[in-house]
């Protein structure tokens, strides 16, 4: 399997759709609600899809069971990153260590084995995530890097647990749909019945901006799951972390946020990491 510049392509715009849905969570006044509603649109839009493409084939369905209980240690080392930090802190941290976990574990999970160059790109990659989001408030908020940390090894290994079941059962289209149809309840039960009274204006209000998000949210992964058919998986994982650079582009654009020396070095690193990807 070699990284084509189609596949290469397909994983960047999933990277700015994925860029995209976390954007407007960090836009929310409440992070935990809109992450519950995403999801749980998520699970609502995938009904017509599962229905169109159908169910996985019966090898795929053992990984899709492992990855929905990683998933709920995912949302909640998710909430915990998000309760004790900030967005800006945790989400480079998680999404820019585990490509750098995927890497070191796909030689004995997947039986893949990255070039020298295909390395500089992994590293690069993630160098770049992570100057885009640590600073000094990283030794604020010990706890918060706890869980980012804790997230990062819980994403890495559902991306091999995902692509292992994604080339098992051999349809990217009926396993990101199926896993996103019982993926979204159970987190966003938790929220909203922990918040009853908050749940139903909140949802009034927001889930136009949230099916945005959910339908992002799906055609990320989805294209992510293809490309990892097509592609070495620490490569595909690698580039789809580059959404971190988009968020931090849309921040620029739509949230007026600063384009500050460290976000340049920190874009550079990404870009020379795409281009040792490609050309590894």
């Amino acid at each position: 399997m070699t990284l084509t510049w189609p596949v290469m392509a397909a994983v960047l715009c999933a990277a700015l759709l994925h860029a995209l849905w976390n954007a407007l969570v960090k836009s929310s006044t409440d992070k935990a609600f809109d992450t519950a509603l995403i999801h749980l649109l998520g699970s609502v839009v995938a009904i017509p899809l599962v229905a169109l493409a159908g169910w996985p084939d019966r090898a795929a369905w053992p990984f899709i069971a492992t990855s929905l209980v990683i998933h709920i240690g995912y949302y909640t080392a998710l909430s915990g990153a998000y309760k004790h930090g900030d967005l800006g802190l945790t989400y480079p941290l998680m999404r820019g260590t585990a490509p750098l976990l995927v890497a070191l574990s796909a030689t004995v999970t997947l039986g893949e084995t990255l070039s020298p160059l295909s390395w500089v790109g992994v590293l690069g990659i993630s160098a770049g995530v992570l100057t885009l989001g640590l600073s000094q408030h990283a030794f604020d908020a010990p706890k918060a890097v706890q869980f980012a940390l804790i997230n990062a090894v819980i994403i890495a290994t559902y991306t091999v647990v995902d692509a292992l079941g994604v080339r098992a059962g051999g349809n990217p289209i009926q396993y990101v749909t199926a896993l996103f149809l019982l993926d979204g309840w159970p987190f966003a039960l938790v929220v909203f019945l922990r918040r009853r009274a908050e749940a139903a204006p909140y949802v009034r209000k927001r889930w136009p901006v949230a099916l945005i998000g959910a339908i992002a949210s799906l055609g990320s992964y989805g294209i992510a799951l293809w490309a990892m058919t097509r592609a070495p998986v620490a490569t595909v994982a690698a580039l789809r972390e580059t959404s971190v650079l988009f968020a931090a582009l849309l921040g620029v654009w739509f949230l007026k946020e600063i384009f500050t020396t460290r976000r340049l070095i920190g874009t550079c690193a990404i870009v020379g990491g795409v281009m040792a990807l490609r050309l590894g």
